[in-house]
């Protein structure tokens, strides 16, 4: 998959769809009995391109102040969902060790990871910070994953909304009305090709969390540190 081309048509139809107003409201954001859980194998980024993302969301933060930011401590790049957040799934009916042990084995033969944030992209209802894997380390272990997941007969959900291939991180959901979707976009604009930095990933984390990786919420499981 082409990951340029795959966020250049996000933005470009996104994009159309926010300034004609017709974006999507994400009402669940408010909801505090939402009950959607799983499980996330993530990575996140260093402080140094954490502060590069604070300069982009205080533009955003001016423009649509009643809008959802994700603070620093849930900003993130999903590895692998590998159990999808529903109500239906609760810590207790796994054992996060049999988890942990087919991750430790899918990581035997990593080597390093290392992501450049470059640009924004925009979705009907968020915008994200656009992620570049330096190589196809990143897509070799999610295929590990998903075959010893597999192999393992362990619960799991891997794939099951998506195949995932990007590297995106989250930073903006829309939770009110847009006060004004065209100066939004032109924010956007601004950021479409801004360089926040390059990053090799130290440690990846096994979470139990919420459908918005909120850190009240959220249970590390497992903490793995790459060579």
């Amino acid at each position: 998959m082409n990951l340029t081309e795959h966020y250049n048509q996000l933005y470009k139809t996104s994009s159309e769809i926010i300034s004609a107003g017709k974006y999507a409201i994400d009402s669940e954001l408010k909801n505090e009995s939402d009950s959607r859980f799983g499980i996330t194998l993530l990575i996140r980024p260093n402080d140094e391109i954490i502060a590069n993302i604070q300069t982009f969301i205080n533009e955003l933060k001016k423009a649509e102040p009643e809008q959802y930011f994700y603070p620093d401590s849930d900003i993130h790049i999903t590895v692998m969902s590998i159990i999808s957040c529903s109500e239906n799934f609760t810590l207790n009916q796994i054992s996060p060790n049999e988890y942990i042990e087919v991750i430790c084995r899918s990581l035997v033969e990593v080597d390093k990871i290392k992501i450049h944030y470059q640009g924004i992209t925009v979705s009907p209802s968020a915008i994200m910070i656009q992620g570049f894997p330096s190589d196809e380390t990143l897509n070799n272990l999610r295929n590990r994953l998903r075959e010893n997941f597999k192999k393992s007969g362990l619960q799991q959900s891997i794939d099951s909304r998506y195949e995932i291939s990007t590297a995106h991180s989250t930073v903006m959901r829309f939770q009110e009305k847009l006060q004004n979707p065209k100066k939004l976009i032109e924010i956007a604009e601004k950021f479409r090709d801004y360089d926040f930095g390059t990053f090799e990933v130290k440690n990846l984390e096994l979470v139990y969390n919420d459908w918005y990786q909120r850190k009240n919420t959220t249970r590390v499981l497992g903490d793995f540190g790459l060579r």
